[in-house]
C-alpha cells in the first residue's frame, strides 16, 4: 500500500469535514490514508503523498505554515497543491492576476496600509456601493469578514483600526446576490469538472460557510457558470489536483469570481455521490497510477 496523508490542524471541532468519504475510493487503488496535523512534529518521509485538506486555522500563522510546507516539499513525499501554487493563492491578490488574464472577478480595492475613517468612506465612493465588504488578503473561514453600512463605521471602527494595523487588507463591494440567490461552488479534480453547489447565508447573514449556518444545496451549474469557471481554471498556468471556483451573480448578470481555492477548500464529497470516486482517481493519475 502506498501511504498518504491528509493535512488537517489539531481540532476541527466546529467545522463541518467529509474527507473520510475518499478513503474508501483511495484504499481501493492501493493508498492507506492517515490524516496529520500540520501543527505537529512529523516524518513527511514516510508518506508518498500529502494532500492539504482541513488545515483550517493555517491563517493564523500563515508563515508557520508554508514553512511546513516547505519541509513536506523537501522530503519524498509529493506535496499537493504544488508548492508554489499555494504560495500565489495564499493572498488574495491572485484574485489581481486572474482579473489580468480576462477574468471577471468581484471588484476589489486592493490596501497595504492601515484603515482611517477617510479611507473607510472613500470606498463606497469607488466601489458605487451602500455596503462594502472588508477582509484580510490572507484569510479563511470568513475570519476578520466585516460587512459595513456607512453608518456602522463608527461601531466598528476601533475593532477595525486594531484588527487591520499595518495589514493588508481588501475591500468590495457587498454582492446582494449572495443574500438573494447565494454563492456556487465549482469543483475540479485533475483539471476536469466534477460538481456543484450553491451555498446561501442563514437568514440576518451573508457568510455561506456552514459553520455560519449556511446552507448547502447540490446543484447542475448552468452553461455561463461552467464557462466561468473553465476560464478561471485554465489561467492557472498549471493544472492542480484540486480546485474551488467561487461566483456570485453580479447586477449585470454575469458570474464573478468570488475566490478560487487551491489550498484547503472543504470538496462537498456528500453532495455529488460519485465525488469521492473521482478525487481517488485523480489522486492515482497524480501519484502515476493510472
Amino acid at each position: 500500500m502506498r501511504r498518504l496523508a491528509f493535512l488537517s490542524t489539531d481540532n476541527l471541532e466546529g467545522f463541518v469535514s467529509d474527507d473520510e468519504r475518499a478513503v474508501a475510493p483511495l484504499a481501493a487503488r492501493g493508498w492507506a490514508v492517515e490524516t496529520v496535523s500540520w501543527r505537529q512534529p512529523c516524518d513527511w518521509n514516510r508518506f508518498d503523498m500529502v494532500i492539504i485538506r482541513s488545515t483550517w486555522d493555517y491563517q493564523k500563522d500563515a508563515a508557520r505554515f508554508l514553512n511546513v510546507l516547505e519541509r513536506i516539499d523537501a522530503s519524498r513525499a509529493l506535496l499537493q497543491n504544488d508548492l508554489e501554487l499555494v504560495r500565489w493563492n495564499i493572498r488574495k491578490t491572485y484574485l489581481r492576476d486572474l482579473q489580468a488574464k480576462g477574468n471577471r472577478i468581484v471588484p476589489t480595492i486592493w490596501q497595504e496600509g492601515s484603515v482611517s475613517p477617510e479611507k473607510l468612506e472613500g470606498f463606497y465612493e469607488q466601489l458605487h456601493s451602500e455596503e462594502i465588504i472588508i477582509k484580510p488578503l490572507i484569510s479563511a473561514n470568513a475570519d476578520h469578514t466585516f460587512r459595513l453600512r456607512r453608518k456602522d463605521i463608527p461601531f466598528h471602527y476601533d475593532k477595525l483600526r486594531h484588527i487591520f494595523a499595518g495589514r493588508a487588507f481588501m475591500a468590495q463591494p457587498f454582492m446582494k446576490n449572495i443574500i438573494t440567490e447565494g454563492e456556487y461552488s465549482l469543483f475540479y479534480f485533475g483539471g476536469e469538472y466534477s460538481h456543484a453547489i450553491l451555498k446561501t447565508p442563514q437568514q440576518n447573514d451573508f457568510r455561506v460557510q456552514e459553520e455560519h449556518g449556511g446552507i448547502i444545496t447540490a446543484v447542475k451549474a448552468e452553461e455561463k457558470l461552467r464557462r466561468r469557471g473553465e476560464a478561471a481554471m485554465g489561467s492557472l498556468g498549471q493544472i492542480p489536483l484540486y480546485a474551488r471556483v467561487d461566483l456570485v451573480r453580479d447586477a449585470g448578470d454575469e458570474f464573478a469570481i468570488m475566490e478560487v481555492e487551491l489550498i484547503e477548500p472543504a470538496l462537498y464529497f456528500r453532495m455529488d455521490a460519485p465525488a469521492a470516486e473521482r478525487f481517488a482517481e485523480a489522486v492515482n493519475r497524480r501519484a502515476g497510477g493510472g
